[in-house]
């Protein structure tokens, strides 16, 4: 893919997306698929995710973690870097690069953000923003073992095609719940982070 290729399909995402200096406000996206698993009176935690895509020779990719199997909240998952916004973060964009950073060695200054998908609720009760940026190829990723077992890319072109994408219904909390997923190269994609995959194709198509 050549560099004006690149620049325009980057253009394109950026497009689609909430502008960086202004994340979502409001519900979550999810919100009626989640909101009778979240406890009476519980306020969810705001939080967010770095959603990375970085440019190589066979196309743009997404890079992924799988979370060390021992944490307590989605272990063994396959996630986005990312975690609860602290005090000290000036907001889902600081939260974002500081997490990405924390979980798999990436530099803020290797980071060109592109802007925020749609707010995500998830289970364990975090009002998510994921942040869309454009990392430098040159970039290393150094996974903290503590909390990342794996740094993997998937191909965006595969994530943006719904052929790709595996719906199912699965009865949870006292009713049917709607799923979606990928499989690629033996991992599964599920969860709030299949979700935002899917935002993010359905976000280019309206755009």
């Amino acid at each position: 893919m050549t560099a004006s290729i690149a620049a325009g399909r980057f253009a394109e995402l950026a497009r689609a997306l909430y502008p960086v200096h202004s994340p979502p406000q409001g519900a979550a996206c999810n919100l009626a698929y989640l909101d009778d698993l979240i406890a009476p009176g519980t306020l969810p935690r705001p939080a967010a995710v770095l959603v990375p895509l970085i440019q190589r020779d066979s196309g743009v990719q997404v890079v992924l973690t799988r979370r060390t199997a021992a944490l307590r909240q989605h272990g063994g998952q396959v996630s986005f870097p990312g975690g609860g916004i602290d005090p000290q973060d000036a907001g889902p964009l600081s939260a974002a690069l500081r997490e990405a950073h924390e979980e798999i060695g990436l530099l803020p200054n290797a980071v060109s953000p592109l802007g925020f998908l749609d707010p995500f609720l998830t289970v364990s009760a975090y009002h998510v923003f994921p942040l869309v940026a454009r990392i430098d190829p040159a970039a290393q990723f150094i996974a903290e073992p503590g909390e990342v077992a794996e740094v993997f890319e998937v191909p965006l072109d595969f994530l943006l095609d719904p052929d790709n994408v595996q719906h199912g219904q699965t009865e949870y909390g006292g009713r049917l719940r709607d799923w979606v997923e990928f499989r690629y190269g033996g991992h599964r994609i599920w969860g709030a982070t299949a979700g935002m995959l899917v935002n993010l194709r359905q976000r280019l198509e309206r755009s």
